[in-house]
C-alpha cells in the first residue's frame, strides 16, 4: 500500500480484543478485525489503528508481551483454522458456553483455556497428516524461515507450561532458569519424555503458523479495501519474555524502564511520587549495536508482514528513558519514602533518566545523537512514511525536531499544545504528525465533557467552596471551545458538541487524525487506567458486533455526521 503525507487520512483505533465479531469466542479476533476493517472503509476512514498484538501474560496487558514477535493465540479466528472440523467446535464450545463467554468483558483465563484446548485439537489432526503434504511443508518452510526468533519462544512457551502457565523464569526450578540450563535439562530426560516435549513444541510453533497467516491474509483484505494497517510496536519488552529469557546479554536486568511523575496520574500514590514503573528492562546498545541491531530488525521486519504502518509507543525511549533501580513488585514499599530513604533503601540508586539526563547541552545533544542512530535502523526496516512515534509525556525539546528531520510524524493531541494562554490552531499543526483527541491510556471526550459539566454544576450549589475549581473548569472548557470553533456559553449535554469536537479534529493540519472508537460513538468506556491495577483494564469490550453497528439508530444517526465531515475535510 502506498502512503503519502500528501493525501492525509483519517484513522479509527479500537483495541482487537474490544471488538465483537460475529462468531468470536469472547475476545476480539481476525475475524471482528476483518468485520471492523470493512466497516471503517465503508464510513471513509483509510486507517484502522491497533494496540500490540503479541501474546501478552498473566497480567493480560498488550504493552507487557512474553515475546516481541509471537502473536497472541486468542486472535486466532477458530472457525478459519483449516484442521478443524465443524464438529471438533460443537464439541469443545457449546453454543451455551461461548453464550456466556460472549457476554460482558473478557475473561481472559477461560478464553485462552478454550482457544488453546481447540487449536490443540487442530493440531493433532494436523500432525496425523502425510509428512509430504503441501501444508506440512508449508508448516515446515515457516518454522525455517522464522526459526530466529520462533525456536526460542517456543522453547519459552513450553516451559510456562511446565510452571502452570508463568511466565516469571525466576521463579522455575533451578535447572530451566536460562535457555542453556534449560536445553541441558531437556537433554536429560528420558526418551519418552523427550517425544512429548518436541510434540509440544511443535504444537506452539504451529499456533504461530496459523496465527501469522490469518494475519497475512487479513492484511490482505485491509489493502483491497483501501485500509492502512497501523500495528504499535512498545519501545519495552517484559522482563518476563522470551526475548529477555533467550538473549540475556541484550537486556540491562537490573534498570526498569518507566517515566518520571506526571500531575496526569493523581490517584496513583505511587505514580505521582515517583513516576511509572513499567518494569521493562533497560536495553544494553552496545551490545545491540556489536550485533547491527539484529533483534530490533527481526523485530520491526516481522510486523511489517501484518502492518503498513508502525507506532512506536514511547518513542522517547530511544533518546533516554527513564528507569528505576528496583522491580514494580517493589513499588509498594516506597510510597511516602523521602529521596534519602529510598536511596538507601534501592541500594544507593534513585530513579533517573538513562543513559544521560537532559541537564547540559551536552548530555542533550548525546541524547538527541542517540536516538537518531537507532530511529534510523528502524527505517531501514520500514520504509519512509511507515513509522510514527507516540512522543506523549516529558518531551524534551529537541525530539520534535528531531522526528520532524527524520520524516516521522508524532502526536498532536490539542489540550496539551498550549500557544500562549490558548490552543495552538489545528491549522498550525505540522503536517508531518497525527492529531488525535486520546490514545488508549487517556479519558474518553465523553467522561472528560460530563467531568467539567459536574464541576460547573456543583458550583451552582455551592459558589464559594467551589468558585476556583469552577473558574478553572470553566477555563478548560472554553479553551477546548475555541479551538473548535465552538461557542459555551452555559452548560451544555456531551451531544450538542460531540460531532462539531470531531469536525475540528478532521479538519486539522495533520497527515492522519485517528479517534478512538470510544470518541468516535461518544462513549464513556476505558480500556485502561494507567498504574491501576483493575481487573477492568484491557478487559473492556465495546457493547455491539461490529456487523451490528449499521443497524443501531443511534451509531448511525452519529457515523452519518461524521462520513458528512470526512467527505467535507477531504479526507475520505
Amino acid at each position: 500500500m502506498i502512503l503519502d503525507p500528501k493525501k492525509r487520512l483519517a484513522g479509527v483505533l479500537a483495541p482487537l480484543f474490544a471488538l465483537r465479531g460475529t462468531r468470536d469466542f469472547g475476545i476480539g479476533d481476525v475475524g471482528a478485525l476483518r468485520e471492523f476493517v470493512d466497516w471503517a472503509a465503508d464510513q471513509g476512514f483509510g486507517l484502522v489503528q491497533l494496540l500490540p498484538v503479541n501474546e501478552t501474560g498473566n497480567d493480560n496487558s498488550p504493552y507487557n508481551a512474553i515475546s516481541s514477535v509471537a502473536l497472541d493465540p486468542t486472535t486466532v479466528e477458530i472457525h478459519a483454522v483449516e484442521d478443524l472440523e465443524p464438529g471438533d467446535i460443537v464439541e469443545l464450545a457449546p453454543e451455551a458456553d461461548l453464550e456466556v463467554l460472549r457476554t460482558g468483558p473478557v475473561r481472559y483465563p477461560e478464553v485462552k483455556a478454550l482457544k488453546r484446548k481447540l487449536l490443540r485439537r487442530g493440531y493433532e489432526r494436523f500432525a496425523g497428516l502425510p509428512k509430504t503434504g503441501l501444508r506440512r511443508k508449508g508448516f515446515e518452510a515457516f518454522v525455517k524461515r522464522e526459526k530466529a526468533w520462533l525456536k526460542p519462544y517456543a522453547v519459552f512457551r513450553v516451559l510456562m507450561e511446565e510452571n502452570g502457565g508463568s511466565e516469571r523464569w525466576d521463579l522455575w526450578p533451578e535447572a530451566q532458569r536460562t535457555a542453556e540450563k534449560a536445553a541441558r535439562w531437556m537433554g536429560r530426560q528420558p526418551v519418552e519424555r523427550r517425544e512429548a516435549l518436541k510434540r509440544e513444541l511443535e504444537f506452539v510453533q504451529y499456533i504461530q503458523w496459523v496465527a501469522w497467516m490469518q494475519w497475512e491474509m487479513v492484511k490482505a483484505h485491509a489493502e483491497q479495501r483501501g485500509v492502512a494497517l497501523m500495528g504499535d510496536v512498545p519501545f519495552g519488552v517484559s522482563y518476563y519474555s522470551a526475548d529477555v529469557f533467550g538473549e540475556p546479554d541484550l537486556f540491562d536486568h537490573r534498570w526498569s524502564g518507566g517515566a518520571p511523575p506526571e500531575p496526569l496520574f493523581k490517584d496513583d500514590p505511587f505514580t505521582c511520587q515517583w513516576g511509572q514503573n513499567w518494569g521493562v528492562p533497560l536495553y544494553r546498545w552496545d551490545r545491540m549495536r556489536a550485533e547491527n541491531f539484529d533483534w530490533w530488525r527481526r523485530r520491526v521486519r516481522q510486523v511489517r508482514g501484518v502492518f503498513d504502518l508502525f507506532r512506536i509507543d514511547h518513542v522517547l525511549g530511544f533518546y533516554r528513558i527513564y528507569a528505576f533501580p528496583w522491580r514494580p513488585q517493589r513499588n509498594p514499599e516506597f510510597v511516602g519514602l523521602t529521596p534519602e530513604a529510598a536511596r538507601e533503601l534501592a541500594g544507593g540508586d534513585l530513579p533517573r533518566f538513562h543513559e544521560q539526563d537532559d541537564e547540559s547541552a551536552e548530555s542533550r545533544a548525546f541524547n538527541r545523537a542517540h536516538g537518531e542512530e537507532f530511529l534510523r535502523v528502524l527505517l531501514e526496516e520500514t520504509g519512509e512514511h511507515r513509522l510514527v512515534g507516540e512522543d506523549l509525556g516529558t518531551v524534551p525539546e529537541y525530539v520534535r525536531p528531531s522526528l520532524l528531520e527524520l520524516g516521522i510524524p508524532g502526536f498532536r493531541i490539542p489540550f496539551w499544545e498550549r500557544q500562549g494562554s490558548g490552543l495552538v490552531p489545528g491549522s498550525e499543526y505540522d503536517a508531518l504528525s497525527v492529531a488525535t483527541y486520546a490514545t488508549h491510556d487517556h479519558e474518553p471526550l465523553r467522561a472528560l465533557w460530563e467531568r467539567w459539566m459536574e464541576v460547573i454544576r456543583e458550583a451552582l450549589d455551592r459558589p464559594d467552596e467551589l468558585a476556583a475549581e469552577r473558574d478553572h473548569t470553566w477555563w478548560e472548557v472554553r479553551q477546548l471551545g475555541a479551538w473548535a470553533s465552538l461557542e459555551v456559553p452555559c452548560i451544555l449535554p456531551f451531544e450538542q458538541v460531540h460531532l462539531r469536537l470531531l469536525e475540528a479534529l478532521f479538519r486539522c493540519r495533520s497527515w492522519l487524525v485517528i479517534c478512538m472508537i470510544t470518541d468516535l460513538f461518544g462513549s464513556s468506556q476505558r480500556f485502561n487506567v494507567p498504574g491501576a491495577v483493575a481487573t477492568s483494564n484491557w478487559s473492556e469490550r465495546v457493547a455491539e458486533p461490529v456487523r451490528e453497528w449499521g443497524r443501531n439508530p443511534g451509531i448511525e444517526e452519529r457515523m452519518a455526521g461524521v462520513r458528512r465531515v470526512l467527505a467535507e475535510s477531504g479526507r475520505c
